[in-house]
């Protein structure tokens, strides 16, 4: 009995349209967060052709069950593509809510501002007393950026990360990507 090389390459074609789909699925759903919904929905129609396609190969397949351990697998590792690319894409808005220890605050604001970040300081009280609040909103691809900066001035600031769906005006057109 000869290897059936015809029903492992419809297997490999159906894991890799299962990671195309998928990952089109995880992106599309970012875009959606964040906003983005003329290009979520043209995502959408790509992720659902590929989708209906990959399925419709197993659905007429299922006494071979390769089919449908490679579609969950082309399922997982999409998954997984899929929240790499939207990683790497880096779209939409981030905001950094910074607390600097007291006598640093000044010195992370100055060193954000110098390198174009737009930075609200704002006064607040903790635990050990009155502290200084920075509000940084900026596109996410400058996020590791500006997380290195704070870093490099106070190394024990509490720094908490959000998405922000919607900006509006503010400082953003004078923070140049490197």
């Amino acid at each position: 009995m000869a290897f059936d090389w015809t029903a492992l390459l419809w297997a490999f074609l159906i894991f890799g349209a299962r990671i195309l789909d998928v990952s089109l699925g995880v992106t599309r759903i970012m875009l959606m967060f964040r906003g983005q919904r003329k290009y979520a929905a043209i995502l959408g129609f790509f992720e659902v052709i590929i989708f209906v396609t990959a399925l419709g190969v197993v659905v007429n397949s299922l006494d071979n069950p390769i089919n449908l351990i490679f579609y969950a697998l082309g399922f997982s590792t999409g998954t997984y593509v899929g929240g790499y690319i939207e990683e790497k894409l880096a779209l939409g808005y981030s905001t950094l809510l910074v607390i600097p220890q007291s006598e640093k605050s000044k010195d992370v604001a100055d060193l954000l501002r110098a390198e174009g970040f737009g930075v609200t300081r704002m006064g607040g009280e903790g635990k050990m007393g009155p502290r200084d609040v920075l509000f940084i909103t900026m596109q996410r691809r400058a996020l590791r950026t500006a997380l290195s900066l704070i870093d490099s001035v106070d190394e024990n600031a509490f720094v908490t990360v959000m998405d922000t769906k919607t900006t509006y005006h503010g400082m953003f057109s004078s923070r140049k990507m490197k």
